[in-house]
């Protein structure tokens, strides 16, 4: 059976056992019709009780469940859309909604099924031709229903994402003994669907509470944005060291055109200026993707007969545009490619390689890439015992005068440094 039809049969188990009792008190499927079951609430029995009820039912159809394919998938799901029609009929309680098991159901059916173009049959939801829903908001496991899947470097998971934070005041010039170790004082834990980039603000809010806000924060590529630049240097005093992106247009992957960073934006004047020195005719304000953006616009006029057109566009207008961020942004973000070329910033980001050390002892002494527990509260909580056993390791280390690992060197680097001795 596939994923998703393992899915479905979890839930529907799940959700039939808590309100079969309630709906006439019997239930019988077409694929259950050989052996049908069926339970009973008394009058003097409370809406708790179906969890006991839920329970034994579902152990009882648990075992018809799951063994039988093709046409069988089709049936169960024609049974959980009977089953939500029912409990949406004004006969049935109000507070059937409010089992968990029911809005699990609910929001499973919605996101696996659909109604095919007659409206008659029960069927699965294809992504071009029904569309799914994003991976922020899927269900992945009725077990777990925090849990969402993501990817990264061509690799998937279905689980949570964990930030560390760690001081890296001890690296400067060298480990030195006499200093405290570099520890974990923040841990964020977030479901596998969320970009590192959401994260950036949070992560400083909460070291703000904390009172543990750094003078500069050394953060991976994908948490930095020139808008986190410039929130976070407001908003809490705090340099954020990071490498912003850069141009990914095709002029500038192609490395041999006019790249954006070739015009001259004037912001006061409203207009830009080409490397052929033609000026700008629109500068109209807009919005992209959510965002406040900029579109500057060249005359057809001036980039037909242009000679260096090829190296400028290749729209079908035949003609440049440009869309820049607010000046503000714009402004931020140029300055941060020009300060990420100098050495001194090279040297300084280079203590961020520590966190990789932290992230690779957490992975061999903690196992903290597998989730133990269910649920993103239980999993933030593993998180932390797994942060504060590495500082424990780190502070006993220090204590006791045993001195830090070198980083591991290659056998390919080990090779050149006897050649060059």
């Amino acid at each position: 059976m596939t994923r998703r039809s393992l899915l479905a049969a979890s839930v529907v188990v799940a959700a039939i056992g808590a309100v079969v009792a309630v709906l006439g008190g019997r239930v019988v499927t077409p694929a259950l019709a050989q052996k049908p079951l069926h339970l009973v609430l008394t009058p003097s029995q409370k809406p708790t009780d179906l969890l006991a009820a839920g329970e034994e039912f579902g152990q009882a159809l648990g075992k018809l469940v799951g063994v039988r394919t093709g046409a069988y998938q089709s049936k169960r799901s024609a049974d959980g859309w009977r089953l939500l029609q029912a409990m949406a009929s004004k006969t049935a309680p109000d507070w059937l909604w409010q089992i968990p098991a029911v809005q699990v159901l609910r929001q499973v059916w919605v996101q696996q099924y659909t109604l095919d173009a007659c409206g008659r049959e029960v069927i699965w939801r294809d992504a071009r031709t029904h569309g799914l829903p994003p991976g922020r908001t899927m269900l992945l496991s009725p077990y777990d229903t925090d849990a969402r899947h993501s990817e990264k470097r061509g690799r998937g998971w279905t689980g949570y994402k964990v930030h560390v934070t760690e001081t890296c005041d001890n690296t400067d010039t060298g480990p030195d003994a006499a200093q405290p170790p570099n520890l974990i004082i923040n841990v964020a834990t977030t479901h596998a669907a969320v970009d590192d980039s959401s994260m950036t603000m949070p992560i400083h809010t909460a070291l703000a509470q904390q009172e543990l806000l750094p003078a500069e924060h050394l953060m991976d590529a994908g948490y930095a944005s020139a808008a986190h630049l410039l929130d976070c240097h407001e908003k809490h005093q705090v340099r954020l060291i990071s490498p912003v992106r850069g141009d990914h247009s095709p002029q500038a992957r192609a490395r041999n055109g006019y790249q954006r960073d070739a015009f001259a934006i004037d912001f006061d004047a409203q207009q830009a200026t080409c490397p052929q020195g033609k000026v700008s005719t629109t500068w109209n304000q807009a919005r992209y993707n959510g965002e406040d953006v900029v579109v500057v616009t060249f005359p057809s006029s001036t980039c037909i007969p242009c000679p260096a057109r090829a190296q400028c566009t290749t729209s079908k207008q035949r003609r440049r545009q440009l869309t820049l961020r607010p000046r503000h942004l714009h402004e931020a973000l140029r300055d941060a490619r020009v300060e990420q070329t100098t050495q001194a910033w090279k040297d300084r980001y280079r203590h961020r390689a520590g966190i990789e050390g932290t992230i690779s002892q957490a992975t061999h002494l903690t196992g903290i890439r597998h989730a133990r527990y269910a649920g993103i509260d239980k999993v933030h909580l593993e998180h932390i015992f797994a942060a504060v056993a590495l500082n424990l390791i780190r502070l006993n280390a220090w204590w006791l005068g045993v001195p830090m690992q070198r980083t591991r060197t290659t056998h390919l680097a080990r090779l050149g440094l006897s050649l060059a001795a």
